[in-house]
């Protein structure tokens, strides 16, 4: 099943929660919440306070991607904020195993995330556990970056693991994608797929999700 998941990176910050309720009106599936500290990214964004501020703005999935270096210490606070869904890097000094079973001690899908010179295999050990597995097509940090097509090969491989084990693992992508760029990532075997100025910054929210959608579905196999 394809989800669309619009990324705040590329809303309106200063009416946030407008936006999200604005994007639940406008058929997206999840909510992209990016979490950026300043030391595993070079960028600063919001932390769980802000995501509570605007958790009864709207009944979208809380897709929270925690790009910072130590995860393991903030799963309970996110949690209680209102995530869903929380994934955090492989990359990070929190040891996976124990982050990953932190997120679903404190109620929450676990996903896990990798930058674009991580390999896929990095995630194998855990997709037993996994809701997701979130495949950056930029390096993490900002916004409007251009996709990265090699990554989708990381993408093939994970999606062939995932079918060759019988698991229902979604995998996301993140990083430049808009018309041109989401059937190549939909035909990789994506099915979630984060999109910030394609749809924040599109005249008809609405329509672009929907445009999004029926091409990452016609790809999709």
């Amino acid at each position: 099943m394809i989800k669309i998941s619009p990324s705040v990176l590329a809303s309106d910050f200063s009416a946030l929660g407008a936006e999200a309720a604005r994007m639940e009106k406008c058929g997206a599936d999840y909510l992209h919440l990016d979490v950026m500290d300043g030391r595993f990214v070079p960028n600063i964004t919001f932390g769980a306070p802000v995501i509570k501020s605007i958790r009864n703005k709207t009944n979208l999935i809380f897709d929270v991607h925690l790009m910072i270096d130590e995860p393991l210490k903030y799963i309970e606070d996110f949690a209680k904020a209102g995530a869903d869904l929380i994934t955090f890097h492989i990359e990070s000094s929190s040891p996976a195993d124990e982050t990953v079973n932190k997120i679903i001690d404190c109620g929450c899908k676990a996903g896990i995330s990798i930058k674009p010179k991580t390999p896929a295999e990095e995630v194998f050990d855990y997709l037993d556990s996994l809701e997701m597995v979130l495949v950056m097509t930029v390096e993490p940090g900002f916004g409007g970056q251009s996709f990265m097509p090699e990554t989708m090969e990381k993408v093939k491989t994970l999606r062939a693991e995932i079918k060759r084990r019988g698991l229902s693992v979604d995998i996301q992508v993140d990083g430049g994608i808009n018309e041109k760029t989401v059937e190549i990532a939909a035909a990789a075997g994506a099915n979630v797929l984060v999109a910030g100025s394609a749809v924040f910054g599109a005249a008809d929210g609405t329509k672009a999700i929907a445009d999004l959608r029926a091409l990452a579905e016609k790809a999709y196999n």
